[in-house]
This record gives structure tokens, C-alpha cells and sequence, in this order.
């Protein structure tokens, strides 16, 4: 209720085709505990691009969700155009004249979910020197805390869910795991409109786009669909069709792998005594755990392995407040991020190939090598023939950043 009001006509005829996107995505929590065949969107008007877009983007956000339930989404989901391609909204019509008029700064709203990849990219953009303004879904006090580390104010954009779903999950809808990053995008895409920003930037790295697993019928489920290029291609072609092409989505890591942002992060050392990785920091409701680190879910381990590969033990304890390598009731669910055992987790962690480059840089490191979990997992052929670290990044891999902000990037 407290953000600003775009004076001017275009801007506002922008936020509402944006709002309309977020009424869209967002509907996918609530998708979930019916799935109805058919869904009535009343005047919301759907075009066979948007149409396409729906579909691919409620089977594949949903994946992971229906792979858990056991269920096929295949032909259960089912988005129709209710109007021709010809009447759909282009860069030649609507879109053009919002081009022109929006006028938006050239300036970046950021992402921030209180880990190490979003200051990066916070850092990153700020080093090159772009306005940058943090910005974030829901109300964390860690992430307050690390943008006040940053000495920069924080947007905050507050999401609750109705009622009506909270009493359906308790009666035994169905429910699961939903595409939070796409949700948020769509936020922060309204957010961006409202506040003046051209830029909304996220910070999803190369490793997004690797698959959980295939399932029985070899189709790939992806925890990171969200956060993935794909999505990222597609929602940026959406908001150009359907929003304004003013307007610049994109992922400033992509072209980087987890071990290289992590190197990054090392060297921003102010911030390692209030970040966190550890997710059951960041619900709706509110943190599920005392401190900043759970010291036993997927993300905790990946943390520690990606960060032990710049560090000391006492180094990372220091920030874990435990280490995780030496304690043998962690070693399978560091063989899990290995791919050693069963499939990866469904968690935002790093890929495969990393973890096995990672694990195997420890093994040969005197700091490391005699850790407990590092001494095990040294044993398997596919950390001792693992790949080695990938600390550049590929700028020739896909990516969205936009020219002007790729420039500055390669200038510092």
C-alpha cells in the first residue's frame, strides 16, 4: 500500500498487464490442491502464445510436485486461447507504444533471498557501477539483516496466501512443492513497474538448469525449473508480448557455475557472519529453526562443501557453527549431492559434476583430506575421476544479461 503510483498512463497500463501475469503464475498454488481440467479465467484474455506458456509452465513448475503425488499432469493440465494469435498484444501494437512511453531508469531492482548468490549479485552490479535497490518477497529478518550489511534500504513486498488454501491443505488437498522463483519474478516484475526500474535481476547460476531426476517415463523433473534458462527465456519473452520489451528480466549468474560465485563470496567477508543458504530460514510463516543454520538438509551440505574449497575448518565452522565433513551421520546426503546415491535432492543445490569436482579438490587438500565424510566419499571412482573446478565463468553459454550490463561486467 505504500509504494508509489506511476503518474503516467503508459506505466500504469503496464502494471496491470503485469498484475494480470502475476494473477496467472501466482495461481499456480492454488491450481495444485484441485487440478481442475478446466479452469475459468474469466475475461483474462488468452492468446495461443500465453496459452503455450501456461501449460509448459504448470506441467514443468509442477513436476516435482506431481512425481512426489505419484500423478501425471500430462493431460490433466489444459490452458485454451480464448482469442486468435492476430488479437494478442505484440511489440507492433500495445507493446510498441509502452515501449516508448515507459521510460523506465536504467537502473536494477535485485533479488534478494539472504544467501550468498543474491550478494553477489548484489555486489557485482554495485562494482560496476549500476543503481542497484535490493528487494525481496515476505518478511525475513535475515534478509533485512544482510541488506543492512550492504548499507542499502531494502523493498519489501509482503505475500499471503488466502485462507481458503491454508483450510484446504488441512482438510488433505493436495499439496507440494511450487515454483516460489517464478512467483516472485512476477512480484518483482509489478514492483519494478511500480518503483521505476528497468532491470529486474535474479541471481540463478548455470547449475539451475540440470534436472533432479527423470522420472519412470524419462521426462526430466527439475526442483530449479523456476530458476532455470528455460523459464528464464520464456518469461522474459512474456513479459515482451504481453507486458512491455521496456523491460529487462534476467539472471546475472548464469553464465556462472556455483563454485565460482562462491569464490566471489569468500572475498565479501562482512557478510559471512549474517547470510544463510539453510531454506528452513525463509517460509512464508516465518524461520522454522533457532540461528542460521539448520547443519542437516541439503543445502547446509552444499554450503559447506562449496565454501570448504576457500576455507579452513575453522573458517567454516565458524559460520556453520559445525563441520559437517567430519561427521559421519552426514555422508549420505553429501553421496546424495554426489549423485552417489539414489538422485540428486530436491533442493537448490549445486550440480552433480560440481559436487564431484568439489569433493575431489577436498580429498587432495591437507586442511580436508582427512574429514571424515572427505576420507569416504574419496573412496568412489567418481570423485577420484571427477571433473576438475570451474571457477570462470562462460560467457559463450546462454544467458539473457543485456548488453549494456554484460559490458560493465567485462569492464571491472
Amino acid at each position: 500500500p505504500w509504494a508509489p503510483w506511476p503518474v503516467d498512463a503508459s506505466r500504469q497500463a503496464a502494471f496491470f498487464k503485469a498484475l494480470e501475469v502475476l494473477h496467472l503464475i501466482a495461481g499456480i498454488s492454488y491450481y495444485k490442491a484441485g487440478l481442475a481440467r478446466h479452469v475459468d479465467l474469466g475475461e483474462c484474455e488468452i492468446d495461443p502464445l500465453l496459452a503455450d506458456f501456461l501449460n509448459e509452465f504448470y506441467l514443468q513448475g509442477l513436476g516435482e510436485f506431481a512425481y512426489v503425488n505419484q500423478l501425471d499432469l500430462s493431460a490433466v493440465i489444459n490452458f485454451q486461447a480464448n482469442i486468435p494469435a492476430e488479437s494478442a498484444p505484440n511489440d507492433e501494437t500495445s507493446g510498441g507504444k509502452l515501449k516508448m512511453a515507459l521510460d523506465l531508469p536504467e537502473r536494477a531492482l535485485v533479488a534478494m533471498g539472504g544467501g550468498k548468490d543474491s550478494l553477489v549479485c548484489l555486489q557485482m552490479l554495485r562494482n560496476a557501477g549500476i543503481e542497484v535497490q535490493p528487494a525481496c518477497v515476505g518478511g525475513s529478518a535475515l534478509i533485512g539483516e544482510t541488506v543492512k550489511s550492504a548499507g542499502l534500504p531494502l523493498i519489501r513486498v509482503q505475500r499471503q496466501l488466502a485462507q481458503g488454501l491454508t483450510a484446504m491443505n488441512a482438510e488433505g488437498a493436495w499439496n507440494g512443492h511450487v515454483p516460489v522463483t517464478a512467483i516472485n519474478s512476477a512480484i518483482l516484475l509489478c514492483a519494478g513497474l511500480l518503483y521505476g526500474y528497468r532491470h529486474i535481476v535474479f541471481a540463478n547460476e548455470s547449475s539451475a538448469n540440470e534436472a533432479t531426476l527423470q522420472d519412470e517415463q524419462g521426462r526430466e523433473v527439475n526442483h530449479q525449473y523456476s530458476k532455470s534458462i528455460g523459464f528464464e527465456k520464456a518469461f522474459r519473452d512474456l513479459i515482451r508480448q504481453r507486458v512491455s520489451p521496456d523491460i529487462e528480466y534476467f539472471s546475472l549468474l548464469r553464465p556462472y557455475s556455483e563454485i565460482a560465485i562462491t569464490r566471489k563470496f569468500v572475498e565479501m567477508s562482512r557478510f559471512h557472519p549474517v547470510f544463510s543458504s539453510c531454506n528452513r530460514n525463509f517460509h512464508l510463516d516465518g524461520p522454522r529453526i533457532e540461528g542460521r543454520w539448520c547443519q542437516d538438509c541439503p543445502k547446509c551440505r552444499f554450503a559447506a562443501l562449496a565454501l570448504a574449497v576457500f576455507m579452513t575448518p575453522e573458517q567454516l565452522v565458524a559460520i556453520q557453527g559445525k563441520d559437517l565433513l567430519d561427521d559421519e551421520e552426514q555422508v549420505n546426503g553429501f553421496k546424495a549431492l554426489c549423485g552417489l546415491e539414489n538422485h540428486k535432492p530436491f533442493e537448490c543445490v549445486g550440480s552433480i559434476a560440481e559436487s564431484r569436482a568439489a569433493m575431489k579438490y577436498l580429498s587432495r587438500s591437507p586442511g580436508w583430506q582427512r574429514k571424515r565424510v572427505v576420507r569416504l566419499l574419496a573412496e568412489y571412482k567418481e570423485i577420484r575421476h571427477g571433473g576438475e573446478l570451474v571457477l570462470q565463468p562462460d560467457f559463450e553459454s546462454e544467458h539473457c544479461i543485456p548488453e549494456v550490463i554484460a559490458a560493465e561486467l567485462n569492464a571491472i
